[in-house]
């Protein structure tokens, strides 16, 4: 497969959801929840979700589709390669009026995030990334930073884990700002907007696959809290933490996930 060519019909195909979700952004939408509490379904997800599968799930004949909110066609597995999406990551933050969520879609390839895209159509940022050809924020080429010492390091991190005091060990060395949806944080780390993103709370594939790619494609380092590699297109998407930085503090990221977790 050409992931070039993926490459620029997932950020077509981004940017096309991403305006239906604006136009939802901007009016009226049905509210529900999918169950389990706190987690909010609108129109705007169910939207986006079906302009990315129709410009996505049959462009390459043979490639497997994974979606938060279309059933899982465990024929995935199989597929050399296979699109991972969510239509609208940071579903919560939509519905506060937050601009902090962003439509996120991957190309994996065996079990690795290849291609990675992210937009944010209140904010209009585009973060876009192909394992080992390079990244791009808004279209210009982009990269991490190379800072290793936490001290003042930038760390975008959840914002109810934030309220609820799990990073307040950390308050006087990093610099801690809470932002919303898990894919536009690693987008920041990506566009060397900020060091790192990180939680031991798990975290699913889809909420993570685009921006992985994009890390990984700027140079800098993903992987779940025991510092292994994320594994994509699984039987189960569920991943054990979180940690995208950028490559030069991971070790020292996790040695404060692993002070969290006691």
């Amino acid at each position: 497969m050409d992931l070039k060519q993926a490459h620029d019909l997932a950020v077509a195909a981004a940017k096309e959801a991403g305006a239906a979700i604006e136009g939802f952004y901007e009016s009226e939408y049905t509210l529900r929840d999918k169950g389990g509490g706190d987690n909010p379904l609108t129109d705007a997800d169910l939207a986006s979700d079906r302009i990315l599968e129709d410009r996505l799930k049959h462009a390459f004949p043979g490639t497997g589709w994974l979606s938060e909110e279309t059933g899982d066609d465990k024929g995935r597995l199989d597929c050399e390669f296979c699109w991972i999406v969510d239509p609208l990551d940071g579903t919560r933050e939509f519905t506060l009026g937050i601009p902090e969520f962003a439509v996120s879609v991957a190309l994996i390839q065996g079990d690795r995030a290849v291609v990675g895209v992210l937009y944010n159509p209140i904010t209009k940022e585009l973060f876009s990334g192909i394992v080992g050809q390079g990244a791009w924020y808004n279209g210009q080429p982009c990269s991490t930073t190379d800072k290793a010492d936490l001290d003042g390091a930038r760390v975008v991190c959840s914002r109810s884990e934030m309220k609820k005091g799990w990073f307040d060990a950390w308050k006087d060395q990093l610099k801690l700002t809470p932002t919303g949806s898990v894919a536009y944080k690693f987008g920041l780390v990506g566009a060397g907007l900020a060091e790192a993103t990180f939680t031991n709370k798990p975290r699913n594939a889809w909420d993570l696959a685009g921006g992985v790619a994009i890390v990984d494609a700027a140079g800098g380092r993903c992987s779940d809290r025991h510092g292994r590699r994320y594994r994509f297109n699984q039987d189960d998407p569920l991943k054990d933490g979180v940690c995208g930085t950028n490559g030069a503090s991971h070790e020292a990221v996790l040695g404060v996930m692993r002070q969290q977790a006691t």
